[in-house]
């Protein structure tokens, strides 16, 4: 019975090592990467969750913290803009630590019988705790570096939203197309038969991705004119030189072609 368990312990770990692996390599394929720190990846907390989901809160939260150790390490950089040895150990703490390893409480939903509904619900509420780590350590640590002094929390829950919405669109939207191809629920990863799939229409996923897209998008472009090209510091003109025309364009054409796509499924659907 020992010898069994650690055989399935040993599983477990090179599970969660082969999952962090995957992790880290789609936290370098950044989508967005905002001036003051934070990025758009494709889905890199995704496989934590995953690893969560299938062997708990104890692996996962393991999981996360080392998840997040890596994300330092390949953020060194970032401790170079700190100046005390307390505001480096809050960066450290509250930016990376905790925020990446709040993802394995990605699981916490596992009850819910549609596992793709599970992994949704899991990654938007292990997005939101991230967001949290992240505004207070923008609202204090960050206060008078990189964000304003004044209205330092406003500035922080806007900034941080700014990739964070993304981030949690396109990992949730992929969380619950894998969750809907792949059953994760026993020891061996298996493909989830026709029959048993219950997942949003192809035509809904495209919509939904037409919306993400828009997003990193907008983020991009917007951010790239309030940095000051001399100094490098935040500069709140630079909303002036934006141009918002794109913007809306590209938004509009996205949320039309989201709204068509969401609706021909229902169409086909009355029609027969």
């Amino acid at each position: 019975m020992s010898q069994s368990n650690n055989v399935s312990n040993a599983r477990k770990l090179a599970e969660a090592a082969v999952m962090l692996a995957v992790a880290t390599v789609l936290s370098m394929l950044k989508l967005l990467d905002l001036p003051y720190g934070g990025s758009v990846t494709i889905a890199s907390m995704l496989p934590v969750i995953i690893i969560a989901y299938r062997h708990g809160a104890r692996l996962g939260l393991l999981t996360g913290f080392v998840f997040g150790i890596i994300q330092q390490l390949l953020g060194l950089k970032t401790l170079s803009y700190v100046t005390t040895w307390q505001s480096i150990l809050a960066v450290i703490i509250l930016d990376y630590l905790v925020a990446f390893m709040v993802l394995g409480l990605g699981g916490m939903f596992k009850k819910i019988h549609s596992q793709s509904t599970a992994l949704l619900c899991g990654t938007v509420f292990v997005c939101i705790l991230r967001y949290l780590c992240h505004v207070i350590s923008g609202a204090t640590v960050w206060a008078g570096l990189s964000i304003p002094t004044n209205a330092a929390l406003i500035y922080s829950i806007g900034y941080n939203a700014t990739y964070m919405i993304p981030e949690t669109i396109v990992t949730a939207i992929l969380a619950y197309y894998v969750g809907s191809i792949l059953d994760f629920r026993n020891d061996t990863i298996t493909r989830i038969k026709p029959s048993e799939k219950a997942g949003l229409p192809v035509l809904k996923w495209i919509g939904g991705l037409f919306i993400a897209a828009a997003l990193v998008f907008d983020v991009r472009t917007i951010f790239a004119h309030l940095q000051n090209g001399e100094t490098g510091e935040f500069d709140a003109t630079g909303f002036a030189s934006v141009d918002w025309k794109i913007i809306l364009i590209v938004s509009c054409i996205a949320i039309v072609a989201a709204l068509i796509l969401f609706m021909v499924p229902f169409g086909k659907k009355n029609k027969d």
